[in-house]
């Protein structure tokens, strides 16, 4: 597990001239699910990585002892255990002076979100409060349901994968009803309004159709001005951003449909069928077809040659 986030000679998405590094998740053999838990030890040195770098993954961390401070982009947050935080893809993070960090660690691509596609919407609204200060009841809860992500995945019995959705979808939930005396507020450094606005647009149906240009309209801005928002919150394109969405929307629908390669090819904004299994086989590495083929295997994932953004 030492290498579950990228290291050195691991995949790891090549920066623009002085960008911070941009890490992306390497999955367990041979399963290919887009997914880890374990401790801080156990999930590598990268966990606890005291230089600014991002994600192309999200990660959920539990911390139950440490001191020092966790900087995701320009908020601050000191270590006063017990916390539990929520890391975005694209988001500038790392650890600051931190002693004795300990706790667990939840790391997950959005593609792992295929069964709950509403939970992609509801980690957008949860990014909005990513640190919290629990109480002792709540860091009990959170820390048993933590324990069983980490021994779900390191078992790897039959039907995993589904397992480790089902229970990582409790946790988003139950994290979303802590607004009370239990969650302490966000300092100041939310993203602009207007890549917040996107991020809202991305989530409702139908989004991944649109273009940039058609997105931009129903904000209000340009073009260039939204591209330009989305970067400096995210670190990618809103072009990158809809393309990833229209790949997960057409996986969802091969998956749980009975839909046409046509007619899924359509919803997702394609007018030729053939060009869509082009795009379809660039962002997964697999046909329409051959992907709806194997992906009720026992062990339900993303299928395997999915390429990291």
């Amino acid at each position: 597990m030492s290498d579950t986030t990228a290291l050195r000679r691991t995949p790891c998405t090549t920066p623009r001239a002085g960008d911070p590094p941009m890490h992306r998740l390497q999955v367990r053999l041979p399963e290919q699910v887009p997914f880890a838990a374990g401790t801080f030890d156990t999930i590598g040195p990268m966990s606890r990585a005291a230089f600014p770098h991002r994600h192309t993954f999200y990660e959920i961390v539990h911390v139950t002892a440490g001191t020092g401070a966790h900087v995701v982009d320009l908020a601050r947050w000191e270590l006063r255990p017990p916390h539990l935080g929520l890391i975005l893809p694209g988001q500038l993070h790392h650890w600051e002076d931190a002693r004795g960090l300990d706790g667990s660690v939840v790391l997950f691509t959005e593609d792992f979100l295929l069964d709950h596609p509403g939970d992609r919407d509801l980690l957008r609204r949860l990014g909005e409060h990513p640190w919290l200060t629990l109480d002792g009841p709540t860091h009990a809860r959170t820390g048993r349901l933590m324990a069983e992500l980490v021994e779900e995945y390191g078992h790897g019995a039959d039907g995993f994968a589904t397992v480790l959705r089902s229970l990582l979808h409790v946790l988003l939930i139950r994290t979303a009803r802590l607004r009370g005396p239990a969650a302490s507020a966000p300092p100041a450094g939310r993203p602009a309004a207007v890549a917040e606005e996107f991020a809202r647009l991305l989530g409702r149906t139908g989004a991944e159709g649109r273009t940039v240009r058609e997105c931009a309209e129903l904000i209000g801005v340009t073009p260039g001005y939204l591209t330009e928002s989305v970067r400096a919150a995210t670190g990618r394109t809103p072009g990158t951003l809809l393309r990833e969405a229209r790949s997960r929307e057409a996986q969802r629908l091969l998956a749980h449909t009975e839909l046409s390669v046509r007619q899924i090819a359509s919803r997702v904004g394609f007018d030729d069928p053939a060009y869509f299994c082009r795009f379809f086989r660039r962002e997964t590495g697999r046909s329409p077809g051959d992907f709806r083929k194997h992906h009720d295997r026992r062990d339900p994932s993303i299928e395997d040659g999915v390429r990291p953004a």
